[in-house]
């Protein structure tokens, strides 16, 4: 062995170490690899969703092409987008010029129903007044007078991709939403997927509710957008919700929130329009989804059909079949706070022990909602949430206390092969591996995909790992 080799040997065990993860957890003001992304490219997400609306960056061009090969690399579609490229003389003398031509670019080149405008850091810094930029664009003649701009301040700096995801939702709804009149009211359930990278799962939303028989929108509906068929031509905007369902979205019976973090100033909005208002947890396992069947029946007094009956059994039949593949078996798993919730929720209804929990952009009310959660289970008492903690903190928990399995999203690759342990991806991204968004993870169909993902990976790495002796046919 040559002394490089050694040296390398001898650093790769002291990062192993339980030394090495005391001052890895000790570090305060470093962050490595975190899991989270910046508010814009949750906003942009959203807007995706609106019938014929352009997102707009008012910032750098690169800020924008990091969403835009974010979302294109996870979904392995084109994402539209576009950017006023502001530069450092926009940092000098404020981006109001770069906004008023950007914008009439945009509408004349592209010919949107909407335009969605979100901030980068660089317009955040230096305090840019969009809302001031917007009236006298107008004024300029840049757009129409009667063109509905919505707007949306997103600063990278703070928060996470979930918050832009939110705010932007929230302008889009100002913007494009005619005031809410009582007499007025529609018979509409908005139903709000909160952000999802799954068009499976806004897919699988939409089949429940029909089932039902429940008038509904889906607000946003990206999902014919960022998983659109190949005809032989390109569509800019190939769906969306629609701008007539979303000039009626104060006027609904009500909303269901189908994720709670990344929809709190949407709620905190809508409740304040007198709407009533339901937010659960994202629809995950067996209790999520039930849960998300109640909360649509409740707010539109729908009868749950028998079909939906039917499914539920076929998943406690799979739950069934599965349950002792998965029963103790030890698990880490990082990601956003509703997915998070869902996923452990699914877990401990499967006898599975979650250990390792890593939310980076978790908040106090997250913390409590995840140590409730887990109380409420024996197979929850061995778990630990960190709260703030990034994937090289991680890394640290699974070589020193070892899990059988990591669930997360491409990220935790390296942790996973560090560890020996296979990783089951969910969340997101997945740059890595095709399809897996268009399996859904929610609904009594997502139950079935989750199981057969998890189980039939310890069964791979058990054959994998068998002698000859104990190579069989039957697991």
């Amino acid at each position: 062995m040559t002394h490089m080799e050694s040296c390398t040997k001898a650093t790769k065990e002291w990062l192993n170490s339980v030394e090495y993860r005391e001052k890895n957890f000790a570090r305060e003001k470093l962050v490595i690899n975190p899991a989270k992304a910046c508010q814009p490219l949750g906003a942009l997400l959203c807007a995706l969703g609106i019938e014929g609306c352009l997102p707009f960056t008012h910032g750098s061009q690169g800020c924008t092409a990091y969403f835009r090969s974010t979302l294109s690399r996870h979904f392995r579609e084109p994402v539209a987008s576009v950017s006023d490229s502001m530069t450092e003389d926009s940092a000098v003398f404020g981006g109001q010029a770069n906004f008023i031509e950007g914008l009439k670019n945009a509408y004349t080149v592209y010919n949107p129903k909407v335009i969605a405008v979100y901030t980068s850091c660089m317009a955040e810094v230096i305090g840019d007044d969009i809302s001031s930029f917007l009236g006298n664009a107008k004024d300029q003649g840049a757009v129409p007078m009667d063109f509905p701009v919505a707007l949306a301040n997103t600063p990278s700096f703070k928060m996470s991709h979930i918050a832009g995801y939110d705010i932007m939702l929230k302008g889009l709804i100002e913007c494009l939403a005619t005031p809410r009149q009582e007499d007025q009211i529609n018979e509409r359930l908005y139903v709000v997927p909160g952000f999802d990278t799954y068009p499976a799962n806004l897919r699988e939303y939409k089949r429940l509710l029909n089932m039902m028989n429940v008038p509904y929108t889906l607000l946003p509906d990206y999902s014919n957008v960022v998983d659109t068929p190949n005809l032989g031509k390109y569509e800019l905007y190939p769906g969306g919700t629609p701008l007539v369902e979303m000039k009626e979205a104060l006027n609904g019976l009500g909303y269901l929130l189908c994720q709670t973090y990344s929809t709190s100033n949407t709620k905190k909005y809508l409740t304040g329009e007198s709407i009533p208002v339901e937010a659960i947890p994202m629809p995950i396992g067996m209790a999520g989804t039930d849960r998300f069947i109640e909360a649509a029946a409740k707010l539109t007094g729908k009868e749950v059909s028998e079909e939906i009956t039917y499914e539920r059994g076929l998943a406690v039949d799979a739950m069934t079949d599965a349950h002792q593949y998965m029963h103790g078996r030890k698990f880490a798993l990082f990601g956003d706070p509703d997915l998070l919730l869902g996923l452990v929720s699914f877990l401990l209804e499967m006898g599975g022990e979650p250990v390792h929990i890593v939310c980076s952009n978790s908040t106090p009310l997250f913390k409590k909602d995840m140590e409730r959660l887990l109380a409420s289970s024996p197979y929850g008492q061995g778990a630990t949430l960190y709260p703030n903690k990034d994937l090289w903190h991680l890394r640290s928990l699974l070589v020193t206390e070892p899990v059988d399995m990591l669930i997360g999203d491409s990220h935790g690759k390296w942790a996973a092969r560090d560890a020996g342990i296979p990783l089951v991806r969910v969340g997101f991204p997945f740059y890595d591996r095709v399809n897996l968004h268009r399996y859904p993870i929610v609904g009594y169909s997502g139950v079935i995909n989750l199981i057969t993902m998890i189980v039939n990976t310890f069964l791979e790495e058990k054959d994998r790992a068998s002698t000859d002796a104990y190579f069989e046919l039957l697991r």
